[in-house]
């Protein structure tokens, strides 16, 4: 079957590869990370959106270090990137490195804190209580960034598990430092289409300092919430509104909010749509590279082309992968797949079934036989073991029996080894003459002192047992 992916043949790329060839390509350019043509972002763990009192900058740093993070193949100590790549990433366009360094410090000082200790007692002994800074060491050098993560929240970044895509596209186009922390808050909620009731003074903690009229809802309506809800439905990929509530129905004090939320109908918004089911995205995303063509074909034929008729396509192609009749592009027979609604029948899930049993027993039985063989294998070594250990005990023996005796007796057994079939053989491998080789030439040489040693252990053991 033709395949229908515009990238096929070429070879698959991953996330940090693609975003490290659309930094090469616009930052000569002067164009920021959230201009890029391709998405750039990670799965980001429902966890860290619980950030509150960090400037935008920060939360930039944060982002940037964490996509590195997320896209290693495996956790590392320390990660190092040139500095020019870390600032775009981060969107950070200028060149004051002290500011940088301020940024850098501010996101060090942020911290995530775990607690079960109830908001209403103060806490005790047997409450738990656990606070993680969220970024370790941080260096600037030679014009690259190196920095590390607490072990403990690396397996958190880089394979969460309740998660949202988190554009670094997007979240580097804000520059309100309220739109990004609401943006941040409201990402694992877009699936439910709406928040919980937030209290106020837990927002107006979010983004860090604010001004002492924003404690006033009016003109934290007008001065801040506002313009962060206008800048969340221009650059994100959300349509955003809120409703508000008062302490209590004889209060007139607003004091909660609550947003609601929806996917907005873009190419832009595609891989996050998709992303609100993890799984699924890192399928399509990792295991068969979609284009973001191919990711917004499926956005727009949502409603038919359902989480089940997604997987009962991916379960089809593995198996025509896995019987070799995928020629060209997985991503391509996938999309197929989708559009002519192509399934594992029951014959074909059967057949899979029992070649999976046969090759199973083929497995056991040639475990077993290589389990023989091993066996038969360490047995034959162990007995070839136990025969030069004792061949060896036999030749020291001799040796000392050779060493004991008076020189006319050691002259007689060296003229006897010399003259036997023995002697003669080592001998001629040594180049050696018998009929003028010496005593002290055959006790240097370890070889043929060795077979002395055999030789006279024999003499000593046939007198022995002689009648």
């Amino acid at each position: 079957m033709a395949a229908d992916n515009p990238e096929a043949g070429k070879s698959r790329v991953t996330p940090r590869q693609m975003a490290l060839a659309l930094f090469e390509d616009l930052f000569d350019l002067g164009m920021p990370i959230s201009e890029a043509s391709r998405e750039i972002g990670y799965q980001r763990n429902n966890f860290f959106t619980q950030i509150v009192n960090m400037g935008l900058p920060a939360r930039r740093f944060l982002d940037a270090a964490y996509f590195i993070v997320a896209q290693e193949q495996e956790a590392r100590d320390q990660y190092d990137v040139e500095l020019n790549y870390f600032k775009w990433l981060m969107r950070y366009d200028s060149r004051n490195l002290k500011h940088l360094r301020t940024i850098a410090e501010e996101a060090q000082d942020a911290k995530i804190q775990v607690t079960d200790t109830p908001l209403d007692r103060e806490p005790n002994e047997d409450d738990l209580w656990v606070s993680v800074q969220l970024l370790g060491m941080v260096g600037f050098h030679r014009g690259r960034v190196r920095f590390d993560v607490h072990p403990r929240l690396v397996p958190h970044i880089r394979d969460p598990k309740k998660s949202h895509w988190l554009s670094l596209r997007i979240s580097t186009a804000f520059t309100r430092s309220l739109a990004r922390a609401i943006y941040d808050q409201i990402l694992p909620s877009v699936p439910d289409g709406r928040t919980e009731w937030i209290p106020l003074e837990d927002m107006r903690n979010w983004p860090g300092k604010m001004g002492a009229n924003a404690a006033i809802f009016k003109y934290f309506k007008r001065d801040w919430l506002e313009p962060a809800v206008r800048e969340i439905n221009e650059v994100s990929d959300i349509d955003l509104t809120y409703e508000t509530r008062t302490e209590s129905s004889t209060s007139k004090k607003i004091d909660r909010i609550r947003f609601l939320l929806k996917r907005k109908d873009t190419a832009d918004a595609v891989l996050a749509s998709l992303a609100d089911a993890s799984h699924l995205y890192k399928i399509l995303k990792d295991e068969f590279n979609l284009s973001t063509k191919q990711f917004t074909e499926i956005s727009e034929n949502r409603e038919v082309w359902t989480d089940t008729h997604i997987q009962q396509a991916v379960e089809y192609t593995r198996f025509k992968i896995n019987r070799g009749q995928v020629k060209k592009s997985p991503a391509g027979y996938l999309m197929r797949a989708l559009r002519d609604n192509w399934k594992m029948s029951e014959a074909e899930r059967t057949m899979v079934d029992v070649q999976a049993k046969l090759l199973t027993d083929e497995t056991a039985v040639e475990v077993a036989k290589n389990e023989t063989r091993s066996s038969v294998a360490r047995t034959m070594a162990s007995r070839e073991e136990e025969g030069r250990a004792r061949m060896n005990e036999e030749s020291l023996r001799g040796r000392e029996h050779f060493n004991s005796a008076d020189l006319k007796t050691r002259k007689d057994l060296v003229r006897a080894w010399i003259t036997s079939s023995q002697g003669k053989l080592m001998l001629r491998r040594m180049k050696l003459e018998a009929s003028t080789v010496t005593e002290a030439e055959i006790l240097a040489n370890a070889d043929l002192v060795w077979y002395l040693g055999q030789f006279v252990f024999g003499r000593v053991n046939s007198a022995r047992t002689s009648p």
